[in-house]
């Protein structure tokens, strides 16, 4: 059941809620949070799909708030508030309300949103495009006790990262991140299959993936070890190594939903790491409430400390070859010279041996006395 609404109000907005509710038979309120989409019009159509998919596991009222900008000065300050209710099967097994703000309303869309929460309802706002900077300081944020953010959908993934770390607060989150738990739990069941120290870890994806960098800093932070960062044509995530005292660990994607995972001295494995889709991403994270400590800590970790350590490993590369060009180098240039030696010595023993020749040659042609009587004889 769809209830169009124009020029509204708050309270009409409630009213025809109820009034649908009765409509269909289900006065009962049901429903165990208020999830808040804020989006533009270009995603809001994927954004309050996934939404409704996810209210399938998760009973919601979904309030999906879209600003509409003006195209006129005279249409910028007329503000106008317009609604669409859904109830029933329109609205997966909760309630949806999509409000669209016009004009100088769009400023103030917290006092639009906070008559239509839930009582007595946890709440969890959702940016799929254009997070605000700070979530846990914008009017809309500040209602939550979870903010979702997805920083893939960013121009700059890996700068997003960055920004996240510095405005973080309790409650925050990143379907990023969601996107890493069946990596997560994969690395570290391999783990406990082995009794061995890692020693470094390698992580391959697709370049502007922040997935990668946060899968990346979660193992740097967790195992305390160098991890280098390698790219990939993707789809996302490809492979983990990790480089054990027990022999290589390999956990491998190529695919996008069917990774081998490979532990030295057991036979290789299929495992399934299926690409989720956002209405899966969003009802993990609709499960749980509280803050995340183990995203804080890995986001905190930074992605400059993360290519600090790489560059450390590389420099340290770089420093073995040298020394072992040097003494290359050095062993060359011993060898050429016992090598300018030993023709030196040769050429002094083939000079002396020349001289010798020559000082018995003339030693042959010196006249002595025998040679001179006999010479005197014949005459």
């Amino acid at each position: 059941m769809k209830i169009d609404l124009t020029g509204t109000t708050a309270g009409e907005i409630n009213k025809a809620l109820v009034e649908g509710r009765r409509a269909i038979g289900t006065p009962a309120v049901g429903m165990v949070l208020t999830l808040v989409v804020v989006t533009d019009e270009e995603n809001a159509y994927d954004a309050l799909r996934a939404a409704n998919d996810a209210s399938r596991e998760h009973p919601s009222r979904t309030l999906v708030v879209i600003k509409r900008h003006a195209r006129t000065l005279r249409d910028r300050t007329t503000s106008r508030l317009d609604a669409e209710v859904r109830v029933g099967a329109d609205a997966g097994t909760g309630e949806t309300v999509v409000v669209r703000l016009h004009g100088e309303v769009s400023d103030h869309a917290d006092s639009v949103v906070l008559p239509l929460l839930l009582p007595d309802a946890p709440v969890v706002v959702w940016w799929p495009v254009s997070a605000p900077l700070d979530p846990a300081k914008d009017p809309l944020g500040a209602l939550a006790q979870r903010r979702v953010t997805d920083t893939y959908a960013a121009e700059q993934p890996v700068r997003e990262l960055a920004a996240r770390a510095e405005t973080y607060a309790p409650g925050d989150t990143d379907l990023s991140w969601t996107r890493i738990t069946p990596w997560r739990s994969m690395l570290a069941a391999a783990l406990d299959q082995v009794v061995c120290e890692v020693a470094g870890v390698e992580v391959e994806g697709e370049e502007f993936n922040p997935s990668c960098e946060l899968l990346a800093m979660w193992l740097a932070d967790r195992l305390a070890v160098p991890v280098k960062r390698t790219l990939s044509a993707g789809p996302g995530l490809t492979a983990v190594r990790l480089d054990t005292t027990c022999g290589p660990i390999v956990l491998d994607r190529a695919d996008g939903s069917l990774a081998t995972l490979a532990i030295s001295g057991q036979p290789a494995r299929a495992v399934a790491l299926k690409r989720r889709d956002t209405a899966e991403l969003l009802a993990e994270e609709l499960r749980r409430l509280d803050p995340d400590d183990t995203y804080a800590a890995a986001l905190r970790y930074g992605v400059e400390r993360l290519a600090q350590a790489e560059d450390a490993v590389t420099g340290l590369a770089s420093v073995a070859e040298d020394v072992a060009a040097e003494e290359a180098a050095i062993q060359q240039t011993v060898a050429e010279d016992a090598v300018t030696e030993v023709v030196a010595e040769e050429a002094v023993a083939e000079e002396a041996a020349v001289d010798k020749a020559s000082d018995q040659a003339g030693a042959a042609e010196k006249p002595t006395p025998n040679s001179l009587a006999r010479k005197a004889a014949s005459k």
